[in-house]
């Protein structure tokens, strides 16, 4: 490729406005930066876009569903016509529903607390614990993690094929994975779920954002993420696909809006007639910026095109893993290998250092936002680092002074927001830390490494 096509592609490709994106902060070392935020696995910045759409209708906000006014019926339009939208963008088939949560971790314990009775859940140990831990009523197969796309598929037949068929299935498996983004076989997946008589649920938390997804066109059953991993800003989340178990369930929260009529019994009782629509799992007064704010991020990438984000993002993730590739000290994880595709998220660990003193310099003393840990995928993240299973970790970063042993890594990840400078930057970070060392002291103080002021 010649500089002036690669010119021309950046021009085309240029990425979308973030809010944040011009933001300063102080380095340890004298002077400010432009923060790199390169954390998005955990949140993605909200799109200007995002933003400027809720800003336009904040004046109007009003309550949902049941108001007279004009403002209570211009916001239940809104309400609705984002579930219209989120549909569209999941490519959903006409009979599913969409129903509005606070997260990907309240949507599957709303469909954990859905299932039938006598479900049989089946889990790879790989699976972020939004999507490993709500199963805690069924009887729960973990899986094993696979070294290949193809294994997986060859392990979830067998587990399928050793379970009672008589009885109702759910299978729960990520699209991407939140510690080494590699991309997972969902349609190959769903297909062995339903050869065997099982559903399948598919955690899309790290996929939807970077790639389009399909209920349609993938054959799942269901489909959950998140609103602040997917460039909008507020606290909620999707939950997507068939109606059945979550209309015969009984409602995720009891209260206004998910019931129909309520009336008082002859023995003093209550008698409650739910309903049966997504509303039944919708109760309270929603959130309604929430919900527009998803829609808003919905339009916004697709008018984008993913098909463009995807081959920015490609060029991002060969950056990135070029760069460490050159430094030996580090070793990026992964399942599949060297090949697999993958999200802008990669994770890895450098010899000679504590994961949390690595991730404290780059911010100390580079502007640049990583997250260190176990990633909520504890099982996966011991399993990559071939630790014990019950050796101790957290979320964040263990106690362990720098220099020390720890089990934990270093997660970098990034998207549509993402300039180039960012991560040059971050690989120009790893270069140094590694040869020069940080610049700095730093101590650890209630489980995090922070510089030693």
């Amino acid at each position: 490729m010649s500089v002036l096509t690669a010119a021309a592609d950046q021009s085309v490709c240029a990425p979308l406005p973030v809010l944040g994106r011009d933001v300063t902060v102080p380095l340890v070392t004298g002077g400010d930066v432009t923060y790199a935020a390169l954390d998005y696995a955990a949140s993605a910045p909200a799109l200007q876009r995002v933003w400027d759409d809720v800003a336009a209708y904040a004046p109007y906000y009003g309550s949902v569903h049941r108001g007279a006014g004009y403002l209570s019926q211009l916001s239940t339009d809104l309400f609705e016509n984002a579930r219209r939208t989120v549909a569209e963008f999941l490519g959903c088939r006409p009979a599913d529903q969409v129903v509005f949560t606070r997260s990907t971790t309240d949507s599957l314990n709303l469909l954990a607390r859905a299932l039938p009775a006598g479900c049989q859940v089946f889990v790879f140990e790989t699976e972020h614990h939004a999507s490993l831990l709500p199963w805690r009523d069924a009887e729960v197969t973990f899986l094993d993690a696979p070294r290949t796309p193809r294994q997986a598929v060859e392990t979830l037949e067998r587990a399928l094929a050793d379970r009672d068929p008589h009885g109702p299935a759910l299978v729960c498996v990520t699209g991407a994975s939140n510690v080494t983004g590699e991309l997972w076989p969902v349609r190959e997946l769903a297909a062995a779920a339903h050869a065997h008589g099982a559903r399948i649920v598919l955690d899309a938390a790290q996929l939807a954002p970077h790639h389009p997804v399909s209920v349609r066109e993938l054959d799942v059953d269901w489909v959950a993420f998140s609103g602040h991993k997917l460039y909008a800003p507020f606290g909620s989340g999707v939950l997507a696909g068939r109606a059945d178990w979550l209309a015969a369930a009984d409602p995720y929260l009891a209260g206004g809006g998910a019931s129909r009529k309520v009336t008082r019994r002859e023995d003093g009782g209550v008698a409650v007639e739910w309903h049966e629509s997504a509303a039944r799992h919708e109760a309270g007064s929603p959130n309604v910026i929430g919900a527009y704010s998803i829609a808003s991020a919905c339009k916004a990438l697709t008018e984008a095109g993913f098909d463009t984000l995807v081959a920015r993002e490609r060029q991002l993730i060969d950056t990135v893993r070029a760069g460490l590739a050159e430094v030996p000290e580090v070793r990026i994880l992964s399942l599949f290998g060297d090949d697999a595709p993958r999200v802008g998220v990669i994770s890895f660990v450098v010899e000679g250092w504590n994961s949390s003193h690595f991730a404290a310099a780059l911010s100390a003393e580079y502007g640049i936002g990583v997250r260190d840990g176990l990633f909520c995928a504890h099982p996966l993240v011991r399993t990559l680092l071939g630790a014990d299973p019950g050796t101790q970790g957290e979320c964040g970063a263990p106690e362990a002074a720098p220099g020390e042993k720890s089990l934990n890594a270093i997660r970098v990840s990034f998207g549509a927001g993402t300039p180039d400078e960012h991560v040059e930057r971050f690989v120009r970070a790893v270069r140094e830390l590694v040869r020069d060392g940080a610049k700095w002291r730093y101590r650890t103080e209630d489980g995090r490494c922070v510089p030693a002021v």
